[in-house]
């Protein structure tokens, strides 16, 4: 009875809301902006960009894919295109994944994150503010190994050059012909020096630097103390080597020990010739000094790797009347040297001294292999500097070919 006598009410109710509802809704609708009901036909929507290709990059280890394509014939200024979107799959995927992004107006992108033998395909993406427009697939590229890098090759000519150079004189030397070595001063002066030690019955002190055997300054200091050993084992002369390294110590003293037997006299030998002092560089300084000071050797050789104090040593040395022959690779001690000390082996010097004094062919020969070298690094250099400066200043084919050949032979090419 209850549900039978509210019927008509409830219908009565539907009908009297219906005008309200339609009366609401048109009222709303007056208020959605003009742009909101355009057209969809003028909705932008970029087109996508065409001829995508991705090939291995040349010249690497098959770590890179390069990826190419025509723009957007909708990528022009005015346009709400944001970039390119690189997207990549490897064979047999479904699914493409996001690994770059490229600004608008750029059309080629480096993928570093590849895999030597993988095969990938890519597709680009024009991105615009409602969404993205996607290309066609490209084909399938495999990133490989090239066997020889020709961008090298300008390289591979100078290395061949220098190479054969240095072939062709230690094969020339093992003949028997003479080389020509410009002679260095300061090794000219080792046998006066030691010869002066023995007039004057005093020592002679030898320090081979403050670094460790893993320098090669040391090395060199080294190889000059075996070429002294053997004059002081000869003249019985004493010699006293403090170092700063224990691995320095021992080998001081089997060059000098190994002198001794060469010269016919092992007896003569002595560890105490060689003796460690400290690794801390002011306290092996000062003990240094002080042997120097108390002992006043005629004679002082520095020869190797020096620092804060090469000026402390030298300028000692000088105080006590000594001659003084020093040799370093460091830059900014040689003045220092150079001021203080009677002979200087300047940088390269110190090296070439072991082929110097040994006359061994092998080290002749590649001393004058690397004086090819350098003097095609000083002819390239003058003819460099002509070209450029001729083809800049007043133009010239020749002078302008000159200068783009030079360029070509000394750049080097990823």
């Amino acid at each position: 009875m209850t549900e039978t006598s509210n019927s008509p009410l409830s219908l009565r109710s539907f009908i009297f809301f219906i005008p309200i509802f339609l009366i609401s809704f048109a009222s709303a609708l007056s208020q959605v902006p003009d742009s909101v009901l355009a057209d969809t036909s003028q909705i932008f929507i970029p087109a996508a960009p065409t001829e995508v290709v991705a090939h291995d990059f040349q010249y690497d280890r098959g770590e890179n894919v390069e990826i190419k394509w025509n723009l957007s014939s909708d990528d022009t200024d005015g346009n709400n295109i944001t970039g390119y979107v690189i997207l990549r799959a490897e064979e047999g995927a479904e699914e493409f994944s996001e690994i770059g992004f490229a600004p608008a107006g750029e059309s080629t992108f480096l993928d570093k994150d590849v895999i030597n033998g993988g095969k990938y395909r890519y597709m680009i993406a024009t991105a615009y503010n409602g969404g993205m427009v996607q290309s066609e697939l490209s084909d399938i590229v495999i990133p490989d190994t090239e066997a020889i890098n020709w961008n090298l090759l300008n390289l591979f000519v100078i290395g061949f050059l220098i190479a054969g150079s240095v072939i062709y004189f230690i094969s020339h030397a093992k003949r028997g012909k003479k080389l020509f070595i410009r002679k260095i001063a300061g090794l000219e002066a080792i046998d006066e020096a030691i010869g002066r030690a023995t007039e004057m019955g005093r020592p002679i002190l030898f320090i081979p630097g403050i670094n460790d055997m893993d320098d090669v300054q040391t090395i060199a200091g080294i190889t000059l103390l075996g070429r002294v050993a053997k004059v002081v084992a000869d003249y019985d002369i004493k010699i006293n080597m403090p170092v700063a390294r224990s691995l320095v110590m021992t080998t001081a003293r089997e060059t000098i020990k190994e002198a001794y037997i060469g010269a016919g006299r092992p007896d003569a030998y002595n560890d105490d010739m060689v003796r460690y002092i400290t690794d801390e560089q002011f306290g092996y300084v000062a003990a240094v000094d002080g042997i120097m000071v108390r002992d006043k050797p005629a004679t002082c050789f520095y020869l190797g790797a020096f620092f804060a104090e090469s000026l402390i040593l030298a300028e000692t040395g000088n105080s006590i009347g000594a001659i003084q022959i020093a040799g370093t690779a460091m830059p900014a001690q040689l003045p220092f040297f150079v001021a203080a000390c009677d002979y200087t082996l300047i940088g390269e010097e110190l090296f070439a001294a072991s082929a110097y004094l040994s006359n061994e062919p092998k080290q002749l020969g590649s001393l004058k292999g690397q004086d090819v070298g350098k003097s095609i690094a000083m002819l390239a250099i003058i003819i460099g500097v002509i070209g450029a400066t001729v083809s800049h200043a007043w133009g010239g084919s020749f002078f302008i070919w000159l200068n783009e050949f030079m360029h070509m032979l000394f750049t080097v090419r990823n």
